[in-house]
């Protein structure tokens, strides 16, 4: 599945709410499957500057992929984290650089976001692409 198959699925499962409230009520049960960091990966370069709540962000290159984990500190970072997890961990780095992160907002949800959490988004899209374009150059 690509990531905009995995977007298309999230979309489904957002469209089943009428309401913010219970689109914002998944987002938080997402959350629910969140990881952790262990504390020595929790550091000043891996720290998703910007972001409203802490969170951390590691991007390795595996074989041309780009496996990324992370650890927020809020309910919402969670739930966020989570499913941008799902969308763009473990991808080609060419398939990530070639996405348009503006078809994110094909998903219903961006909107809910507050101004703040719009910008923590950016700050997490911007370590995003930049873990990507080292894992195509290989650094």
């Amino acid at each position: 599945m690509n990531m905009e198959e995995t977007i298309a699925n999230y979309k489904e499962d957002f469209d089943l709410f009428s309401t913010a409230d219970e689109k914002l009520e998944y987002i938080f049960d997402l959350g629910k499957r969140h990881t952790t960091l262990p504390d020595e990966e929790k550091n000043e370069s891996t720290f998703v500057q910007g972001c409203a709540s802490a969170a951390w962000l590691v991007g390795e290159c595996q074989d041309g992929r780009l496996i990324l984990r992370g650890e927020g500190t809020s309910e919402m970072a969670k739930g966020m984290l989570t499913l941008l997890l799902d969308i763009f961990s473990n991808r080609p780095a060419d398939e990530i650089l070639a996405f348009d992160p503006a078809k994110l907002q094909d998903l219903g949800i961006i909107e809910l976001l507050s101004p703040v959490r719009q910008q923590s988004l950016e700050a997490f899209l911007k370590m995003v692409y930049a873990y990507a374009q080292k894992c195509k150059e290989g650094v």
